[in-house]
């Protein structure tokens, strides 16, 4: 039998993952003990994961996480105010489901960026769209967008994602542009969508570097109110890294 006009096929379909198992199958004397419909199983099978890893590789990218990190990867040990059942909890991502958020403050070096990313994996890995910003970079994206016309199609953006993450909250004032911005993101978002907001600063001082007390309390309204919150505490990790030329995996 040509098996050449068939794997042509299903190249043309895009049927990957059924054209890999397919070759295995013609290459391996061991599938021929199996009934033609277990043969068909394993297809659709090596098909669906072929699709499910593609759709995987493809959230990731779009979400341009800041670092490579994983809930498995997370350091319960280093006393730093972290719940290990709360972390636990929001990896199921029901909390995404729910449209709630996620406030993450502490000192510089605690690991929020890491934690931050870690669910934001565990979000593709249960499929749910998501998307990674610093938020200083993306107000001055956003003024710029202004000016060449970008702007609705990038705040529209932003809504789409299932899961956003602002990480470097709160690093410098608002201007009144910003503020306004800020709070159409957070107001698109409100009950429809989750958002993770990674920073130093504690909440209770978030006011002063919005600026405006009415912008600041409909922000707030709308971010915190329904949001989990996990306050890290204590020294900088990074001070456990090793030597430059050791390579060992990082848990954060």
């Amino acid at each position: 039998m040509l098996h050449h006009p068939t794997l042509d096929k299903l190249q043309t379909l895009r049927l990957l993952g059924f054209l890999k198992g397919f070759q295995e199958q013609i290459q391996s004397p061991d599938y021929a003990s199996l009934s033609f419909e277990d043969r068909v199983g394993l297809l659709v099978d090596r098909e669906l994961t072929e699709r499910q890893n593609r759709r995987m590789a493809n959230r990731l990218k779009t979400a341009r996480f800041r670092m490579d990190a994983a809930i498995e990867d997370v350091d319960f040990k280093q006393p730093r105010g972290l719940d290990k059942s709360l972390i636990l909890s929001l990896a199921s991502c029901q909390w995404i489901q729910s449209h709630e958020n996620l406030i993450l403050t502490g000192p510089t070096g605690t690991g929020k960026s890491y934690i931050a990313c870690a669910l934001g994996h565990q979000a593709c890995r249960q499929d749910f769209s998501t998307l990674y910003l610093r938020l200083p970079r993306l107000l001055d994206d956003l003024a710029l967008a202004k000016a060449d016309g970008r702007h609705p199609r990038l705040l529209s953006s932003l809504f789409r994602a299932d899961l956003l993450i602002l990480d470097d909250w709160g690093t410098r004032p608002l201007t009144q542009d910003q503020r306004h911005d800020l709070f159409e993101i957070i107001e698109d978002r409100y009950a429809r969508r989750s958002t993770i907001v990674s920073g130093q600063l504690p909440v209770a001082h978030w006011h002063e570097i919005i600026g405006d007390p009415t912008l600041a309390d409909a922000i707030l309204d709308r971010l915190v109110h329904n949001a989990y919150k996990i306050t890290l505490k204590g020294d900088s990790m990074r001070k456990k890294r090793t030597a430059p030329s050791a390579t060992p995996k990082m848990e954060l």
